[in-house]
């Protein structure tokens, strides 16, 4: 066992933050962070857009900001929350540049902001269309300059340690003491006590199977604080990107950002119409849910598999210099952007919901705190408005740090038994995980996508309910492995969501259910 003052679960921009900040203050006090890939794999490595950010108080200001942020999330937002993560933003953001972040400047030495559906004005900070990666590679560098955070790659943390694992716990007094850990490398499961646990594991979006998330959200964080009784809210929020690159395979899928939208191509089905100027007076510009639904409903009509985006009409040399990435990957599939539309499909996107927390980033279960995209903070509401989830993990990351830099949670006397798999055996039935998980994301991607229906959803338990059976039967006959894990864990995710999804009775944001049209 491994004993500790803070345990970080995820290698993300709020993790690393987190563990940045409080190693730095306290060079005396012990950091690990966890994390089940390489150390740079994580959803912020592939955020493309960038960061909301109010620079320009001429043209911007943090009433705009604010406004368009409880705009996009549909009456759910948490106003409170909004004002206060806004309202810090140019604060994390002169931190990040501090400690090395590269972002792009225009002509006269300013920082370049850029545009994207939902902003009312340019305020997105960005590093072309690598954003996350650059914010990734400075908090790296940084970890690795701090000798009291041990980083533990290929590390996959399969529960929280809570009072249910205590020898005569009160299993009544919601408790975490740590977790328990597999090294992916050699089978080896030990617990991590820690004073204080953060979850920063990401999101959820392989649950879907077409995502434009990487192979590791698989809602970890969400699941293990799920069973651990913590409180998970706002599920049915499962923000649907509107433009992924279509690639027949299915699978991850490339995204198409925001910003090239805002940089003016236009959205056309098969016969060249451009259709968003009929759902939306803000055509391409609309909010992420309308664009999804409209693109949902036009490839339904037609019985396409994908629409297009057209950049023919644009400028190729500003193009490739903001998205030399997006570029280079569609020629390598012989798209040239300059005389041909890109194929694109709505793709699981980002979790809107999650762990609930409070301002400080404190669940329901004490000395566990959530931050990230696998957290439900209140800033989101029914709709994430774009590039505000890097600014919300900032936030938070700094609010956690300071609430435990003045409350500091004293080490737990209480023994943590070793992890029990006596009677599993090694498992040979990769096949049967392969089989339950694309079971799993054809069943959300059928009845639980962009469009819902109460009849979809209730088949959706009953199926689920087969998959769910017959896993747990394998968890508990088999010796841990990571991929069983996920696969369990996206069991829960996927429970939550459809259960979430039946007690709404009301569309909001990114939620669209047909049986709630009155």
């Amino acid at each position: 066992m491994l004993e500790i003052n803070y345990l970080v679960i995820g290698s993300g921009v709020a993790g690393l933050t987190f563990a940045v900040k409080i190693a730095e203050k306290f060079p005396e006090r012990t950091v690990v962070i966890v994390t089940k890939d390489s150390e740079d794999e994580s959803n912020t490595k592939y955020a493309q857009g960038g960061m909301a950010v109010v620079l320009n108080q001429e043209d911007d200001s943090f009433k705009k900001h604010i406004e368009d942020t409880l705009i996009a999330g549909d009456g759910l937002c948490d106003e409170g929350v909004v004002k206060m993560v806004v309202e810090e933003g140019p604060q994390r953001l002169k931190e990040l540049i501090e400690w090395g972040a590269n972002f792009d400047e225009d002509s006269k030495g300013n920082l370049d902001l850029g545009k994207e559906g939902g902003h009312s004005e340019y305020r997105i900070v960005h590093h072309k269309d690598l954003t996350g990666s650059e914010v990734q590679r400075t908090l790296l560098k940084r970890v690795h300059q701090l000798p009291n955070i041990t980083l533990l790659p290929h590390h996959f943390a399969i529960d929280l340690v809570t009072n249910h694992h205590i020898k005569d716990g009160d299993e009544e007094k919601l408790l975490c003491y740590g977790a328990y850990v597999l090294d992916e490398r050699s089978g080896e499961i030990f617990a991590i006590k820690a004073n204080a646990t953060l979850l920063a594991s990401g999101g959820i979006g392989c649950v879907y199977g077409h995502t434009t998330n990487p192979i590791i959200a698989t809602g970890d964080g969400v699941a293990m604080a799920y069973r651990a009784k913590a409180r998970i809210k706002d599920m049915e929020f499962v923000q649907f990107h509107p433009t992924a690159l279509y690639q027949r395979k299915g699978e991850s899928a490339f995204l198409i950002s925001e910003a090239v939208r805002g940089f003016g191509a236009y959205l056309r089905n098969r016969k060249g119409k451009r259709f968003m100027l009929d759902y939306d007076e803000r055509a391409e510009l609309a909010s992420r849910d309308i664009v999804s639904q409209s693109i949902d409903a036009e490839m339904k009509k037609a019985g396409d598999s994908h629409v297009f985006l057209d950049c023919t009409h644009l400028d190729v040399k500003g193009f490739k210099k903001h998205f030399p990435t997006i570029y280079n990957k569609c020629l390598s599939l012989h798209i040239d952007v300059e005389k041909d539309w890109i194929p694109v499909v709505p793709a699981s996107h980002y979790l809107c919901g999650g762990i609930e927390v409070d301002k400080n980033g404190k669940t329901t279960v004490e000395n566990l705190f959530a931050c990230g995209e696998c957290s439900k903070t209140g800033l989101h509401g029914a709709n994430r408005l774009a590039s505000n989830s890097l600014l919300e993990a900032l936030v938070y990351a700094h609010n956690i740090f300071k609430h435990l830099s003045e409350n500091h949670y004293k080490k737990s006397e209480v023994f943590i038994p070793e992890w029990n798999d006596e009677g599993t055996t090694i498992t040979e039935e990769h096949i049967l995980i392969r089989h339950s998980l694309k079971s799993l994301q054809a069943l959300m991607r059928n009845y639980v996508g962009i469009v819902r229906s109460n009849r979809r959803l209730k088949r959706a338990i009953r199926h689920l309910d087969l998959i769910y059976t017959e896993v747990e039967d394998l968890y508990r006959e088999s010796k841990i492995t990571a991929s069983l894990c996920e696969l369990r864990n996206m069991i829960n995710v996927a429970h939550m969501i459809i259960s979430q999804s039946l007690e709404r009775k009301e569309n909001k944001g990114g939620y669209f259910n047909k049986d709630n049209v009155k």
